[in-house]
């Protein structure tokens, strides 16, 4: 290999490597000496208002009201149910005590929230789904942080009921976040679970479906903070199969990449850390990263005969489909197709995952990888053919879930 080619590899490693290394890399060298704010309690806690945007979630929505009321808030706390276009789920809301806010048509998830914000009173709004289950004391380990005037939003936590499938993205997510609040702010709002002052909410426009990515970014263009709060978690059902979840993931990076594009003015220097957040947690591990890696695989293939790393490098991308399909085959004995139950936070059915040791574990970590990077590109090819819903489509999961 001439001087020049390694170089050129050189490079697309490291671009390869940008968001899921050199990122964090740099993240935890700049936040090592910062601890975060971790709120405390106020003299009186201030009413609370948990809103859920709801369509198709009839079976689940008592629960998730139950649920919410049982939390232990030490102050005021009611829920907001906005059903549109859903006259089942509204119905079973308000019997289970929720305030209902209908439509006549279909909204998508974030004119629901622009619909629910609009009829709130109260001084905080805890966005949640209607599908998940919150830690108990949630809530209120959500409401310390407010006390910062600047703190705009609190980012809750979400976990995946999934031994199987996303652990190791969504614990990768959660240091993320952890080190980016060390440094006084993250763009790592999650819609599952979030706290947001309700003064300072503006609407989502109509053409945003990543209503908590633009949340994020707008509340940090406007001087605020976001917060990070591990305690408060949200555990989600698994999304049963692989295709389902390349469904979800691709429509999340085309949203995304619209809401960039919209943002530009945060990408440059004048966005400051939140750029930098931009750049390293979520934009160069949807756009250099797997570019970069496709880019080496063809590399890889070309010089198998003659590099000993190009065989490793291909090895390990079949040690990867193995785990990809190890996965496929637990998300299969989970069934797949079956219909939600009404509560949402029934255990998972026994049926551990397949195990083989370490090399299982890595096969599962390496195929994880493997599948983001491809989620990457199917969420760019997505967005650059116009392909961004604003109303995302029920996914349907396994029975005791």
């Amino acid at each position: 290999m001439t001087r020049r080619s390694r170089l050129g590899v050189g490079a697309l490693v490291m671009a390869a490597s940008s968001g899921h290394l050199w990122y964090p890399a740099w993240l935890a060298l700049a936040s090592r000496r910062r601890q975060a704010a971790s709120g405390s309690d106020p003299e009186q806690w201030p009413p609370v208002t948990v809103l859920v945007a709801a369509y198709g979630e009839a079976e689940c929505i008592g629960a998730k009201i139950r649920d919410v009321l049982a939390n232990g808030y030490p102050g005021p706390l009611d829920v907001m149910v906005v059903a549109d276009a859903d006259v089942e789920t509204a119905a079973r809301a308000e019997q289970a005590g929720a305030t209902v806010v209908t439509a006549d048509e279909r909204l998508g998830k974030a004119q629901a929230l622009n619909l629910g914000f609009s009829k709130v009173t109260a001084p905080v709004v805890v966005v949640s789904d209607a599908n998940n289950v919150i830690a108990p004391g949630a809530i209120a380990a959500l409401v310390r942080h407010l006390g910062d005037p600047h703190v705009g939003a609190v980012a809750g936590e979400k976990v995946e009921a999934d031994g199987a499938g996303e652990d190791l993205y969504w614990r990768f997510e959660s240091w993320l976040k952890q080190r980016e609040w060390r440094l006084g702010t993250t763009i790592g709002l999650v819609g599952e679970l979030a706290a947001v002052r309700t003064e300072a909410w503006q609407p989502v426009p109509p053409d945003i479906a990543t209503d908590d990515l633009w949340t994020a970014l707008d509340l940090s263009a406007r001087g605020y903070a976001i917060a990070y709060e591990p305690r408060a978690r949200a555990v989600d059902p698994p999304v049963p199969t692989l295709g389902q979840q390349w469904e979800r993931r691709t429509r999340s990076v085309s949203g995304a990449m619209h809401v960039f594009m919209r943002r530009k003015s945060q990408l440059g220097p004048a966005g400051g850390i939140v750029a930098a957040q931009i750049w390293g947690h979520r934009l160069a591990r949807y756009t250099l990263a797997p570019v970069a890696h496709v880019a080496l695989l063809v590399t890889a293939l070309r010089r198998a005969r003659t590099s000993r790393l190009a065989v490793l490098f291909l090895s390990g991308h079949l040690v990867a489909l193995w785990g990809l399909a190890r996965k496929a085959t637990a998300s299969s004995n989970l069934g797949g197709d079956a219909n939600r139950p009404d509560d949402p936070g029934s255990p998972a059915p026994d049926v551990p995952p397949a195990r083989a040791g370490a090399l299982g574990r890595l096969a599962d970590a390496l195929g994880q990888a493997l599948f983001l990077n491809a989620v990457a590109i199917g969420g760019l090819v997505r967005y650059l053919r116009g392909d961004r819903q604003t109303q995302w489509p029920v996914v349907r999961r396994p029975k005791g879930m």
